[in-house]
């Protein structure tokens, strides 16, 4: 097979992944240009979530949101380097969910929300990984 062979629904999926991993990079930015005012607004509980926050939970979730992004450029352009550029993505998402989770109590500070979106976040992250790795083996990716 090769790249010619490529399905509809893979290009529509790398178009959907693009768009959500961009919508998380505005996520990103909007996050680091909170002003102290900013934050001075939020609920108390998410205050407390965004002083517990390691700053390298922060660079992991940089590595996240732009490697989600920069892997589903490959797969637009039908390149197997989304697929380690997919891993250091979902290891971006661990690390930021275990500074977030683990160590900052996000779940009891954040509450159910912020779980289930990064569960979405977390899943997706695993099949991207898993539709770059299957891009490569059938060849759509090259």
């Amino acid at each position: 097979r090769n790249r010619m062979n490529t399905p509809t629904w893979f290009k529509v999926v790398a178009v959907l992944a693009l768009l959500w991993n961009l919508l998380g990079c505005f996520a990103y930015f909007s996050d680091l240009r909170l002003s102290p005012e900013d934050l001075a607004k939020l609920p108390e509980a998410q205050q407390a979530l965004y002083a517990a926050r390691p700053g390298w939970a922060v660079a992991a979730t940089a590595a996240a949101v732009f490697g989600g992004a920069l892997g589903s450029i490959g797969l637009l352009l039908r390149k197997k380097w989304a697929f380690p550029v997919f891993v250091l993505s979902l290891i971006g998402i661990l690390v930021q969910d275990f500074g977030l989770f683990v160590l900052a109590d996000g779940a009891s500070l954040a509450g159910t929300v912020a779980v289930v979106m990064q569960a979405i976040v977390l899943t997706i992250g695993i099949g991207l990984v898993l539709l770059s790795r299957n891009g490569i083996a059938r060849g759509w990716l090259v």
